[in-house]
């Protein structure tokens, strides 16, 4: 298939623009930072963070500041490459996309086309207090990145939705993410601007329906995952990238295990050193996404925005 082609066909499986930053590939483990002191982080919320999160911040909010220099998406997945390393982590962050982004242009969030748009975001942390497997940096990631887009992007609180198992915010349950991104997707139109960060547990799950190449899907892990089940990136999909209008610009970051192609995006740059651009994974099934695309326009359901769906 020639690059055209896929372009054509990503633009019409996928039609807004939607990049994600995960903490390392999909084979990977992401790591649970005891101590963000050693990353110089701005930290509201306690004394813990994770790695992606944490050298993300600290490549582009160091000291509550942003780098004098403008820094291109090559620069900071490197630069967090480099932080991750120095730490003894073996992650390897990397960056996909729906389509084949300049990696040498600047990092945003907000592209200048889509100054005037609405600010809209989700933030979803996970510690899974008192069950097995207990995190204790997911909450700090949270608050973290809130303050970053809101001191740095011009996100209104309001129109910032947090999921958190703290006592405090709404319960980070499998409905309660799956129905949070459903609203943000009714809710954004041509020329918006949405930020989605998920801290937690990612694991993978047997695939059950022939799409993936490894035999897996990759999979989020709410805090109820026990009793309701994870949520597969066949579901994400479904729910948030593929409904997305078209002229939103979506930046996502998943800091989890397993993270690598959870959304199913085709474009994919690795901040490994070797790649100098974002190219097509020779491993990405195209048929896979248009058997995704297909099951979303048969569902109205699904195509449905999130009328009835309320956050608990």
């Amino acid at each position: 298939m020639s690059s055209d082609d896929i372009l054509k066909k990503a633009e019409e499986y996928i039609p807004a623009t939607v990049r994600m930053i995960s903490g390392c590939r999909d084979e990977q483990t992401s790591a649970d930072v005891s101590n963000v002191g050693s990353f110089k982080l701005p930290d509201p919320a306690g004394r813990a963070g994770g790695a992606c999160t944490s050298a993300l911040l600290s490549v582009v909010y160091e000291d509550h500041k942003t780098p004098e220099d403008v820094l291109s998406f090559q620069e900071v997945l490197l630069k967090m490459r480099l932080i991750l390393a120095s730490r003894n982590y073996s992650q390897i962050p990397q960056l996909t996309s729906s389509r084949p982004l300049d990696i040498s242009e600047p990092f945003v969030l907000v592209p200048p086309e889509n100054e005037a748009g609405t600010r809209r975001a989700v933030v979803i942390a996970i510690n899974y207090v008192g069950q097995q497997g207990e995190l204790s940096g997911c909450h700090n990631d949270g608050y973290n990145m809130i303050e970053y887009i809101k001191n740095v992007h011009g996100f209104p609180e309001e129109n910032i939705t947090i999921l958190m198992d703290d006592g405090k915010q709404t319960p980070p349950t499998k409905a309660n993410i799956l129905a949070a991104y459903r609203q943000i997707v009714e809710d954004s139109q041509e020329g918006d601007v949405v930020f989605c960060h998920y801290s937690g547990h990612g694991g993978k799950l047997r695939d059950d329906d022939g799409d993936e190449e490894d035999g897996f899907d990759e999979t989020l892990v709410p805090v109820d995952y026990d009793t309701k089940g994870q949520i597969r990136d066949d579901d994400l999909f479904k729910t948030l990238v593929g409904p997305m209008a078209r002229g939103v610009v979506m930046t996502c970051l998943m800091d989890c295990c397993h993270s690598g192609t959870v959304l199913d995006l085709p474009y994919r740059f690795v901040a490994d050193g070797e790649q100098e651009e974002m190219t097509v994974p020779e491993d990405f099934k195209m048929q896979a996404l248009m058997g995704l695309f297909q099951a979303l326009q048969s569902n109205p359901q699904v195509m449905q925005t999130c009328g009835e769906c309320h956050i608990l």
